[in-house]
């Protein structure tokens, strides 16, 4: 079995790689000299995002590939598994911004951090740039550099912050462009999202696995539920789970229209173990209970 080693600092994985410290918290890496370069497994314990130049190497986690290899950018959050894999007879060049939690506490960054969703999303679901955007990220590397090659002072963990969320930001939009360029391919997803909500709601899947999740139904596209709920909500305005609570209520709805069938069957179907979960979940929506829905239909 392959060795998956420990990482938790920028400083460890600069020791490891023979890259020098200019900030124990935050850094710069690049890996375009040979002996910079290895095969590895490790969970890491700080944020990362790397620029790829080449198709010199495969930077991925989890066990995805990207489905493009060159000019991509990665990233990943504390506690993932990142793997770093050589092609043979190819030199890779790829450049790093590796920063620490620790770094970034206290700081407007910090408290974004959560929105910049992209950190879970799987290698296969990789941000792919055209020349102007790419143009866009090395600027913004660029800086970071030039600051954390300036000797540390009051001014150090500010400026680099900010130009840290900049970047992120970047991503962000570069991210959403994706999603409208690869629109066709975000609709089959949605139309296969429909199908799989309905065969679930429809089967008895309910009785064994409870309510649905976007969990169940990102695996089912191969999708992280990072990237599914982005996608779900920048093709409907919705979120993942609002659109399958959406699609529960109007289950329910049609069921309550049957008197012969109890309000525990109906929560049963939709997967609720308790009815009075399914009670809340109903009045939250509509404002009145499923008794008082069925009286009034």
């Amino acid at each position: 079995m392959e060795e998956i080693m420990k990482v938790d600092t920028v400083e460890q994985y600069n020791e490891l790689f023979g890259f020098q410290t200019r900030h124990p918290q935050v850094g710069m890496v690049d890996f375009d000299k040979p002996e910079s370069q290895g095969n590895y497994r490790m969970t890491v314990g700080f944020y990362g995002i790397f620029l790829k130049e080449t198709k010199g190497c495969i930077i991925n986690y989890g066990k995805s590939s990207y489905d493009f290899d060159d000019k991509t950018v990665v990233s990943f959050a504390p506690g993932q598994t990142v793997g770093y894999t050589r092609i043979g007879g190819m030199l890779p060049k790829s450049v790093g911004l590796l920063f620490h939690p620790d770094f970034i506490r206290g700081t407007s960054l910090g408290q974004k951090i959560k929105r910049y969703t992209f950190f879970s999303y799987e290698a296969n679901e990789a941000l792919h740039l055209s020349a102007d955007e790419r143009m866009v990220v090395h600027n913004c590397l660029a800086i970071i550099r030039t600051e954390l090659q300036h000797a540390i002072d009051r001014h150090t963990k500010g400026l680099i912050c900010t130009n840290i969320e900049l970047l992120l930001d970047y991503c962000m939009r570069f991210y959403e462009r994706q999603f409208v360029t690869r629109q066709d391919m975000n609709l089959d997803v949605l139309g296969r999202f429909e199908k799989l909500i309905d065969e679930y709601l429809d089967s008895d899947i309910t009785l064994k696995d409870g309510v649905p999740s976007v969990q169940y139904f990102a695996d089912k596209v191969c999708l992280s539920p990072n990237y599914f709920g982005d996608l779900v909500k920048k093709e409907t305005g919705k979120s993942a789970k609002e659109y399958i609570q959406l699609k529960m209520l109007n289950v329910a709805k049609e069921e309550l229209l049957h008197p012969e069938k109890s309000i525990t069957e109906v929560a049963a179907k939709l997967g609720f173990q308790y009815p009075q979960h399914f009670v809340r979940f109903f009045k939250r929506y509509e404002g009145i209970t499923p008794s008082q829905y069925r009286q009034a239909n």
